[in-house]
């Protein structure tokens, strides 16, 4: 992927940038029935679950389900019963084009398998230009989307979990918590948000905010244009710009919190 110009942006799928909630509890019941569970969860039970592993989120709703063959069947299942059901959320346009009008890259990088994440995203009207995103990966989880999220220059990572917080600290971006979905406030600032927003509706004044307040590089040493010279050394997100990704020690986080106006 060529370097951006601005902010490369990341964002989780899942009650992030789509209300994929009454679609994946449908499927999943669906799901069960089709393989004999009497499980029968509810869209509210199933909300705080929405963006781990398909697999896991089986074994908590029916420890004693054969997890292979229900997630098969769910993913056999979801194109016709959880794709339509699936709405976009408030702000992610605009979202979208900030990022861009800044000259940056919007990455989209889900638990979800990647052919159901363009199916959701064509669904929702951003599955072509101008609208769709730079780069779209699937399958991954926490951590391991952070490694993802660091090989594509990641700056900043915005997700409703948990998990999204991890992703973001190995990817040595900012986290961005947002609470639509099943994860409050509090428990996303305990994992390592930075900042918190009640949706992607206030993330382009957020975004306006940040690149204010942000030094003369990007984390991995890029120069933001905010001033004629390169970046002195410790002016990224890391010790040193462009020295790595790695999890930010206490002091690092504190510093990077107060940058992010959290």
């Amino acid at each position: 992927m060529p370097v951006a110009a601005g902010p490369v942006v990341g964002f989780d799928l899942d009650l992030t940038l789509v209300d994929t909630a009454a679609g994946i509890g449908v499927t999943l019941r669906a799901a069960l029935a089709a393989e004999g569970s009497t499980v029968r969860p509810s869209d509210a039970e199933l909300r705080p679950h929405i963006g781990i592993p398909l697999g896991a989120t089986v074994s908590i709703v029916d420890p004693s389900a054969d997890v292979d063959r229900v997630a098969r069947r769910y993913r056999e299942l979801y194109p016709a019963l959880g794709v339509p059901a699936t709405t976009l959320l408030p702000g992610v346009l605009e979202t979208f084009a900030a990022v861009r009008a800044h000259g940056g890259r919007v990455l989209v990088v889900s638990a979800k398998v990647e052919p159901a994440v363009r199916a959701v995203l064509l669904h929702v009207g951003l599955g072509a230009p101008p609208a769709a995103p730079d780069l779209v990966v699937g399958d991954l989880f926490a951590g391991a989307k952070g490694v993802r999220l660091r090989e594509a220059g990641a700056d900043v990572y915005v997700g409703d979990h948990a998990g999204d917080m991890e992703a973001a600290r190995v990817a040595g971006a900012v986290a961005v918590g947002v609470t639509t979905g099943g994860t409050g406030a509090a428990a996303l600032l305990a994992a390592g948000a930075d900042v918190v927003l009640p949706g992607l509706e206030t993330f382009p004044a957020w975004l306006e905010t940040w690149l204010e307040t942000w030094p003369e590089t990007w984390p991995d040493g890029r120069d933001t244009g905010r001033s004629p010279s390169s970046a002195a050394p410790g002016a990224g997100l890391d010790d040193e710009p462009g020295e790595g990704h790695g999890e930010p020690d206490r002091a690092e986080q504190g510093e990077r919190r107060q940058a992010a106006g959290g």
